[in-house]
């Protein structure tokens, strides 16, 4: 029964639209309408740049962290993934849109390791960093990292359910960037840049 309600707890707390609420909050626009249309981090980092996007990094991971480590600590892993799992089912289709087209799931698996398994998530999180850091490509460096989580998992000998949840996640990431993929073939997808670009000012006319 407690592990049930984790697992509601965490798809309730996935759920929660952060980026599109921030956007709200501070510049009455919906993410949306700008960029992918993505209501995830990456998108609203990439539209207004590092101020609204850290916040919704952090978020989006904190909503995955918080349930599966609560859920881990209370009855144990298998615990754990379900209700990081349910944290990233939320935040693909969110209750507080009505089901409709959510975010990738990205820094949410990211938090959902980070508290089910630790040393994978940190792990995967810094081959993140390590493949961005060289491609700038955000997509190829989620996929790439999600793709590794099993093998972190198998290896640093975590049972089974974290290396299921690991395949389970990579499936997830990568079917949610079969769009992404595409343009990456026709060499059309975009490479991220850290600060937005300012807009060139113009000058009045004497």
């Amino acid at each position: 029964m407690l592990t049930a309600i984790l697992a509601v707890a965490g798809y309730v707390a996935g759920s929660m639209p952060w980026g599109l609420w921030l956007v709200r909050m501070f510049r009455g626009e919906d993410i949306r309408t700008k960029g992918s249309g993505n209501i995830g981090a990456t998108n609203v980092w990439r539209v207004y740049g590092p101020k609204l996007g850290v916040p919704a990094v952090l978020l989006d991971t904190a909503k995955g962290f918080v349930p599966a480590l609560v859920a881990t600590q209370l009855v144990g892993h298998g615990a754990g993934v379900l209700a990081g799992a349910a944290a990233m089912l939320g935040h693909w289709r969110p209750l507080f849109l009505g089901f409709r087209r959510g975010g990738k799931m990205v820094a949410t698996a990211g938090g959902a390791f980070l508290g089910v398994a630790p040393l994978v998530g940190l792990t995967g999180a810094g081959l993140w960093l390590l493949v961005f850091a060289v491609t700038r490509y955000a997509s190829v460096a989620s996929m790439t990292a999600a793709s590794s989580l099993a093998l972190w998992a198998w290896l640093l000998g975590y049972p089974w359910p974290v290396i299921a949840f690991a395949g389970f996640a990579a499936a997830g990431v990568l079917l949610l960037h079969r769009p992404n993929i595409a343009r990456l073939r026709r060499g059309e997808e975009s490479r991220f840049e850290l600060r937005r670009k300012r807009r060139p000012t113009v000058s009045a006319s004497p």
